[in-house]
């Protein structure tokens, strides 16, 4: 059995890498091969924690530093799990005046005290504010993966978060 095996074993089914070796195996040979490699592995996995970019290095013949900062530098790799569904509170001027602050705290509140960027230990929501959303006329704004809740109450988050479970 390979080195990384038994760690990828911790957090993911034997499908999951064996799916995760199939993709490193259609680009194992070609020019620009990483991005795409790790594009399609954080879309099996959901994200990409170090085991699997050490992987995806040894696989590729590159250095973990190499793939840890492209990982690193592009905003839309995460090396932290990602929810089921992602939660954003817009915290533009707007939205923040008319009660934004308060939903952001009761949101936090509702899902145990997680900080933004975070996510639920069931890996059901990740938080996360926004600066804005471009819906100042219905603020405050909730947004739960790409359906716009406006007009929110803080009363009403729960109500909310419960079509989601």
């Amino acid at each position: 059995m390979d080195p990384e095996y038994n760690e990828l074993r911790k957090e993911f089914s034997p499908e999951q890498i064996k799916t995760l070796d199939d993709i490193i195996e259609r680009f194992k040979n070609k020019p620009g091969g990483l991005i795409p490699v790790l594009e399609q592995a954080q879309e099996l996995l959901g994200f990409l924690p170090v085991p699997v970019q050490r992987r995806i290095g040894r696989c590729l013949n590159l250095p973990l530093s190499q793939v840890y900062g492209v990982v690193t530098f592009y905003s839309f790799f995460t090396m932290e799990p990602r929810g089921k569904h992602t939660v954003r509170v817009c915290m533009g001027t707007a939205c923040y005046v008319r009660g934004g602050k308060k939903i952001a705290d009761n949101i936090q509140k509702i899902f145990g005290g997680i900080k933004e960027g975070q996510t639920t230990p069931d890996r059901l929501f990740t938080y996360e504010t926004v600066r804005c959303l471009g819906a100042c006329g219905l603020g405050p704004v909730v947004v739960v993966d790409d359906e716009v809740h406006g007009r929110v109450k803080p009363d009403k988050v729960k109500e909310i978060l419960q079509k989601y479970n």
